[in-house]
């Protein structure tokens, strides 16, 4: 079923070096069906850590919009909560035309949420937050459900034959990763067991995956919650001399190609570029015509859909070009 002039908008913290500049020159170069309405500004700001290439996705999407939209997108992002909530703050403080923000922890972004939609800018959630959007105030919401993700994806593992897994977190406190492994369990008829790692600090990913593996050789699958840690554990089970399959949440070309060659067993994809595009091009629609994508009362769901064999090369015609 799964967004103030240019010297102005200058957002603190881990600002990305090609949000808006990109996204600038995309529309410049943009040509049919480009919106003639007044230019607008719009912050994107997310949770990205360092690394971390499903956001390059969602970034794509929300830039297709922006050129499509004559929008100026500025991205930035920080995994930190707290340094997050800066960033939407500097983006109060520049007073952008509206602003689409990521969820991972909704209590640290709940005081800022508020002074924006005080201030009159229209606020949307993507990816992480689908439980706490409306309670913030916030407009729409476009992402998938994680607990009925996880629930798939305990199904489908029933279906492999697994019977104990290892549901991998990169990040505490994320509470769209938590739901994700809380699903999986539920559905799951094995017997699944919980390990956080360091997500910013892959070699370390690495080194702890491994030593689970060694340490219990009864476990027959990793589940990851993105892209690269997938791909790490498949090098975790080389170094235990594991037999362990490895599944994972979210895709990007490298992983779509790994489970051609079947070292991924299946990914779920919440479709990222759908989720950048949507969120910034629902806040023009906003701006332009008053709409509100799902009345303003039910999220926009995106995802999970299954890439596995029977559909992986369709998928990686996308996946080459950096939007699945």
């Amino acid at each position: 079923m799964a967004v103030a002039a240019a010297a102005a908008l200058t957002l603190a913290g881990c600002a990305s070096a090609h949000g808006g500049k990109k996204a600038e020159e995309a529309a410049q170069n943009a040509s049919a069906g480009k919106a003639n309405t007044p230019r607008m500004t719009v912050a994107l700001v997310t949770h990205q850590a360092p690394g971390d290439t499903f956001w390059d996705t969602v970034r794509k999407g929300a830039e297709a919009a922006a050129a499509k939209d004559n929008i100026k997108l500025v991205y930035s992002a920080d995994p930190n909560a707290g340094n997050q909530a800066n960033l939407v703050q500097n983006a109060v403080d520049q007073k952008v035309d509206g602003i689409a923000v990521t969820l991972a922890k909704p209590d640290a972004m709940k005081g800022v949420i508020g002074k924006a939609e005080q201030s009159g800018i229209p606020v949307v959630g993507l990816n992480s937050g689908l439980s706490d959007w409306k309670k913030l105030g916030m407009l729409e919401f476009f992402g998938q459900d994680e607990s009925v993700a996880g629930e798939a994806f305990g199904d489908k593992l029933n279906t492999t034959g697994a019977k104990k897994i290892v549901c991998v977190i990169q990040e505490q406190g994320n509470v769209g990763l938590t739901q994700r492994c809380d699903g999986v369990q539920k559905t799951f008829k094995g017997t699944t067991e919980t390990l956080y790692v360091n997500g910013t600090d892959m070699p370390s990913v690495r080194s702890t995956i491994t030593a689970k593996l060694k340490q219990d050789s009864s476990i027959d699958t990793v589940v990851t919650l993105g892209a690269p840690f997938a791909l790490t554990a498949v090098q975790s089970v080389g170094d235990a001399g594991s037999k362990a399959k490895v599944a994972t949440f979210d895709l990007n070309k490298d992983l779509v190609k790994a489970v051609q060659n079947g070292s991924i067993e299946f990914a779920v994809d919440q479709q990222p570029y759908l989720q950048g595009y949507l969120a910034v091009d629902a806040l023009w629609l906003y701006k332009y015509n008053g709409n509100y994508s799902g009345g303003g009362v039910q999220p926009v769901l995106t995802g999970p859909a299954f890439v596995d064999k029977s559909n992986v090369d369709k998928v990686a015609e996308f996946a080459a070009k950096g939007t699945r």
